[in-house]
Order: C-alpha cells, then sequence, then structure tokens
C-alpha cells in the first residue's frame, strides 16, 4: 500500500480545492484498490448528485477521479474514470489517445463519503479488467482528477504534470510503480 499526493497542474490553479490524495492497494488476489481524498472548501465544488452505477462517457468534464494504469514495456494502456455520483467509464488504448475496442469484465465498485470539507471516494478495478499483463511485469500508473468549482472552472490533478497543458494520457505521467503479487 502506498500514499500520494497529487499536484494541480500551474495553469489550472483552484482556490476551492486544497489538495488530492490518494492511497494505492494492489490486492494479493490482483484487484486495484484506490482511495481518493479531497480536502478543500466542498462547498465551491461542483459535486455530481449520485446516479445509478451505470457506465457514461464525458465524466472528466466535472469533478471526477481517474486511474490509467499500463504495463511496463507495453504501448497499450486502460483508462479508469470514477464520479461521485457512482457513475463510471473504462476505455482501452493500444497507444497514445488511440482507443481499442474493449469491454470491462466487471464494474469498478465505488464508494463515496463527504463530511466536513473532506471527499473520499473508494474505488476497486477487478484484476481481470487491468491490462493483460503475462510476464508480470510492474503496473505504471497514472493517478489523476478533475475538480470542477462551481463557476464551470476545473483544475487538473495529477502524480505529475509533463506537459504545459494538462495531459493525463503522457506515459511520462505514468509515475507510480507497483509490482504484481
Amino acid at each position: 500500500m502506498c500514499n500520494k499526493s497529487l499536484v494541480c497542474h500551474p495553469c489550472t490553479v483552484s482556490n476551492a480545492a486544497i489538495a488530492v490524495s490518494i492511497e494505492v492497494e494492489l490486492r494479493p488476489q490482483g484487484d486495484l484498490h484506490l482511495s481518493y481524498v479531497l480536502t478543500g472548501d466542498l462547498a465551491q465544488i461542483r459535486i455530481p448528485a449520485p446516479q445509478p452505477p451505470a457506465a457514461v462517457d464525458g465524466l472528466w468534464e466535472h469533478t471526477c477521479f481517474e486511474a490509467f494504469v499500463a504495463v511496463e514495456g507495453k504501448a497499450g494502456y486502460h483508462e479508469f474514470n470514477f464520479s461521485p455520483s457512482g457513475q463510471w467509464t473504462a476505455y482501452a488504448f493500444s497507444d497514445y489517445r488511440v482507443r481499442s475496442p474493449w469491454m470491462i469484465s466487471q464494474a469498478p465498485t465505488i464508494s463515496f463519503t463527504q463530511s466536513n470539507g473532506l471527499l473520499l471516494l473508494e474505488a476497486v478495478i477487478a484484476a481481470a479488467d487491468l491490462p493483460l499483463n503475462m510476464a508480470g511485469m510492474p503496473l505504471q500508473l497514472g493517478l489523476t482528477a478533475v475538480i470542477e468549482t462551481n463557476d464551470g472552472s476545473r483544475s487538473y490533478w495529477a502524480l505529475n504534470h509533463p506537459e504545459s497543458r494538462p495531459d493525463f494520457h503522457h506515459r511520462a505521467g505514468f509515475i507510480l510503480s507497483l509490482n504484481p503479487a
């Protein structure tokens, strides 16, 4: 298990979101457990209302938390988006921003709580939905968040911002390495 802090992209600074951190655990059976914690003035942050769990495109246009997962040495990767609404989406890419046909086998499990300036979103991605890793190579993760304020502005948070503009798909942002059990 490891804890990391996300950094706000300097071009998208927010006065409402103070900090975003994440706890990551690759469980013994291979599932990936993510716990995102946002602290700040939640009254200024646009938090999506609860919805029935479903795969929905465009979650990144509002407050959501994301995980990009690749296998070391492979060009392909999977992207997962988790909304406080309970909605989610998952995509596969064969290379930088090149979408591949893929269907997730199991919807991620998402839970969300909010209290006193703290928002917690937990998500579990089934091992079967991580990129194929027959050789047991380390997983490389890019962990990110989009925080939307009530005025519609967005701040972009990541472990690393390798470009002058936010780009969560850039592999230089996949800086957390996890070894499969």
